[in-house]
């Protein structure tokens, strides 16, 4: 099971400050015991703040708008994500409920399932099955 797991901002991720370096040493430790547990982490970083982003808003009828930030509600954005491979969803729970809170303020983490090919049933035709494995394995040799 892949899941993604999302950081939620918080006042000090965005305003652009770091930890102090022990937080990172926390993380970094935190990453390796994912791994020897067995936890596959196929992605992750921290976020810019929403001040240095974009969003793309796209109407009904296809129209796309560029909203520059900062964002309102930083309760509603991320900081930070990784992507795991799991055994399971309490698996994925389990482990953040280690994670270290580098921040010193309250903090969230979000876990999704992500969706897996087959999950779409027969909305997936063979032919759209095909392409997803040519896209697949294109993504793979490029990294």
């Amino acid at each position: 099971m892949k899941v993604m797991v999302l950081g939620k901002a918080t006042a000090q991720s965005e305003a652009g400050e770091f930890g102090a370096p022990e937080d990172f040493v926390a993380m970094d430790q935190y990453n390796e015991k994912l791994a020897e547990a067995g936890i596959v982490l196929v992605a992750g970083d921290g976020l810019q703040p929403s001040s240095k982003g974009k969003r793309v808003a796209i109407d009904a009828g296809g129209s796309a708008t560029v909203i520059d930030g900062p964002f309102a509600e930083t309760k509603e954005l991320i900081a930070g994500f990784w992507l795991w491979e799991t055994k399971s969803l309490a698996e994925a729970i389990e482990w953040a409920k280690r994670c270290p809170n580098p921040t010193g303020e309250e903090s969230e983490l979000e876990i999704r399932q992500i969706f897996e090919i087959e999950d779409f049933g027969e909305a997936v035709t063979p032919e759209i099955q095909q392409r997803q494995d040519r896209l697949r394995a294109q993504i793979e040799r490029g990294r």
